[in-house]
């Protein structure tokens, strides 16, 4: 019998109802009681880190969660995570960069209703997360109502539903139907995880709307060392009258600040390329672009590399190179 280390962090799954609505209240051992099945599927311990809305949730939380897993790795063949929904994205993404090539299954998983409710997903989604560690391939990645998604590779897209994530960009890796596995495509890991304990959380991201303001995007640019800039389409920059964009992204690049351009559109991508207003930014300037990512893995994999470097170079090499599938896009 596989040996699971449980990591709980707070998180609807973990919720009593409150004078002002729910909050985490319930520790893992807790949640184990309403499942006595998952005795039966594998030997669990527990290890309550946080008590968190994942509203609450910072890196600083990302690296207490990946040096859990690191301080425990050799004693356990796999870990459920259990998370809040609202940033579990985010998290699974961070983890992604902080725990890379991992041969042992790290899951996280969560619900959209307590697990006192009678109409809960939480049953459900730890029964298939305990499966999961125990049976499936290494590498981080979520378990949530039947589907395992890549950890770099996972958004939430419904706020209520039970169908709460998605892969974006990517297959599901797996489905589990009634406790059996279907596994599509099995992750390519090493032998023995790398693990990295530093990232630097000064990094922006800035939603254009029509009509966004110049000065916003100096704002953005001047306080963060690193600026992921949301646009339109397949990408690139307004050029409004009277309102000079491209100036502030040059000084801002001429600076030293990394620049990286995404899209806003959930699927497909961008393509700087495509019109002049992504075009002539991408000939001129030293920027990223993100090309099929994520946000929330652009993001967490920015503060990844500049926790390690700020040389350009560097930092277009290390954004560029796959990590955990997040990147299919071939830079030429």
């Amino acid at each position: 019998m596989k040996k699971i280390l449980m990591i709980a962090t707070g998180g609807t799954i973990a919720s009593e109802m409150t004078p002002s609505g729910l909050a985490p209240e319930l520790n893992p051992q807790q949640l184990l009681s309403f499942i006595p099945r998952i005795a039966e599927v594998c030997e669990v311990e527990c290890l309550q880190l946080y008590s968190l809305d994942s509203t609450n949730i910072r890196p600083q939380h990302w690296l207490g969660i990946a040096q859990a897993v690191r301080e425990n790795y050799d004693q356990y063949d796999g870990f459920v995570i259990s998370h809040g929904t609202d940033t579990m994205a985010y998290t699974a993404a961070a983890l992604s960069y902080l725990i890379q090539e991992s041969p042992k299954p790290i899951v996280l998983t969560g619900a959209q209703k307590p697990i006192w409710f009678d109409s809960t997903d939480s049953k459900r989604n730890l029964t298939d997360a305990f499966l999961y560690a125990c049976r499936g391939c290494g590498g981080v990645q979520i378990v949530f109502n039947g589907k395992v998604i890549l950890g770099t590779r996972a958004r939430k897209t419904c706020s209520k539903s039970f169908q709460a994530f998605s892969s974006v960009n990517y297959p599901d890796l797996a489905v589990l139907q009634d406790e059996h596995l279907l596994q599509y495509i099995v992750n390519d890991c090493g032998e023995k995880p790398v693990f990295y304990d530093k990232l630097d959380t000064n990094v922006g991201l800035l939603k254009l709307i029509p009509g966004t303001a110049a000065e916003l995007v100096a704002f953005m640019a001047d306080r963060y060392d690193g600026l992921i800039i949301e646009s339109f389409g397949v990408g690139g920059l307004p050029q409004y009258e009277a309102e000079e964009f491209y100036p502030v992204i040059r000084d801002a690049v001429a600076r030293g600040k990394i620049v990286v351009m995404t899209t806003q559109v959930p699927n497909e991508g961008s393509d700087l390329a495509v019109y002049h207003v992504g075009g002539h930014l991408k000939s001129t300037l030293r920027l990223l672009e993100a090309y099929d990512m994520t946000t929330e893995a652009a993001v967490a994999k920015l503060m990844w590399i500049l926790g390690q470097t700020r040389d350009f170079d560097e930092v277009e090499r290390l954004f560029y190179e796959p990590v955990a599938k997040d990147i299919l896009y071939s830079v030429e």
